[in-house]
């Protein structure tokens, strides 16, 4: 990818940014946020902006409410949070469009933040409508991404506005994503190692074939392994298999061996009757799996096989767990993962919800060296090398 701008190319005092954030938080049923994270992430950002004599209007959406408003999905708690976390207060809009916003918006002083009504209350956002993009970009004097979780979406707010709002340029935590990318995947030390897992292959079949050509190694496992375990022949019993997929996951298996490219998948994993706690479990070769069994995560000769894979890398990017991490009988896998990648001497960078929650279950975060706050978005990066977003923001 070209350098983008970012905050430190760009002239702030007296002007007003609109930034787009990732406020997407976890809410209970009482409309309490449960986890801040997304919002905390956004403070160097807000903060080097506000610092720097600028004023902050932020834009996000939460939840899917399909273009309509709905009273549960306000970012009216998140204005809240936000304020007792800036310690200055946050004036929160009802709406993200209108002449009520407008007038707020154009009488914004430095050092002050607004925080606009959720984006997808409005059908224009998500379908990129030109109208709502106007809107939008009338309300300030520059454009600011800091909302890496939503780069590969192609709505108003990501890569509308930026196309009318001039300068556009990459905030913080966006420009961290662009920097740990380009250090693992266009310019790595050597040997690169990638790490696979989750359910589905379909997810990430893109993302495998894309790897093949930039990698030196790959790890494949949790659910999606047994689908390409099944296209070698294997009985895999009960497992996760996707029957459409093993055509072509024997197409992967025969590139990467024309490649002379190391593949690893389990060689032994830990099966149950069923997804419980309770359980009773057993380790079982992958190729003789019993036909009421199924694998639900990857067995310890499948640990030490990869934990040796990975004591030879020197950069590792990792997406998706090794089983049902979130119940301990079919933890050990993706834990040990993680304690593998903490003890490594590589780069180590992390993508997607599910592996996210594992570090941190694990308390490790403090030694992975970069954990991307988007799931899809750092997919579709691994397997393009670029985003709608990020494609956006102006070229330093």
């Amino acid at each position: 990818m070209n350098r983008k701008k970012t905050l430190e190319d760009v002239q702030l005092r007296g002007k007003r940014a609109l930034v787009r954030v990732d406020f997407n938080v976890p809410l209970d049923p009482n409309g309490n946020i449960t986890d801040d994270t997304r919002i905390r992430a956004t403070l160097p950002t807000i903060n080097h902006i506000l610092d720097n004599g600028g004023g902050v209007i932020l834009m996000s959406h939460l939840g899917r409410p399909k273009g309509k408003p709905d009273k549960a999905l306000s970012l009216a708690p998140v204005a809240r949070r936000l304020s007792r976390l800036l310690k200055l207060p946050v004036r929160w809009m009802p709406d993200c469009v209108g002449e009520e916003v407008l007038k707020v918006a154009k009488e914004l002083k430095p050092g002050e933040v607004i925080l606009l009504e959720n984006l997808r209350f409005h059908p224009g956002e998500k379908d990129n409508e030109a109208a709502f993009v106007r809107s939008l970009a009338g309300l300030a004097d520059l454009y600011v991404d800091d909302a890496f979780a939503t780069a590969h979406r192609a709505h108003a707010s990501v890569v509308g506005v930026p196309a009318v709002l001039k300068p556009a340029v990459a905030g913080f935590l966006v420009q961290n994503e662009i920097e740990y990318f380009h250090r693992a995947m266009e310019e790595p030390v050597r040997p690169l190692v990638a790490i696979l897992g989750g359910a589905k292959v379909s997810d990430k079949i893109k993302t495998i074939t894309s790897l093949m050509d930039r990698v030196d190694k790959i790890i494949i496992g949790g659910g999606m392994a047994f689908t390409f375990l099944k296209s070698m022949g294997y009985r895999v019993g009960r497992s996760l298999v996707e029957d459409d997929m093993v055509d072509l996951a024997t197409s992967i298996l025969q590139q990467a061996r024309s490649r002379a490219l190391p593949l690893y998948l389990p060689v032994d994993c830990v099966a149950a009757s069923a997804v419980d706690e309770k359980t009773k479990t057993m380790v079982v070769p992958t190729q003789e799996i019993p036909d009421d069994q199924m694998g639900l995560d990857i067995g310890p000769a499948s640990i030490t096989l990869f934990k040796e894979v990975i004591e030879t890398a020197r950069t590792i990017v990792w997406n998706g767990p090794m089983g049902v991490f979130e119940l301990s009988p079919f933890s050990q896998g993706t834990f040990s993962i993680v304690d593998a990648l903490a003890r490594s001497n590589a780069l180590t960078i992390l993508g997607g919800g599910d592996t996210d929650v594992a570090v941190h279950a694990t308390g490790n975060s403090d030694k992975i060296d970069y954990i991307s706050t988007g799931g899809g978005a750092f997919l579709m990066l691994l397997e393009k090398g670029d985003l709608p977003g990020i494609s956006a923001l102006d070229d330093a």
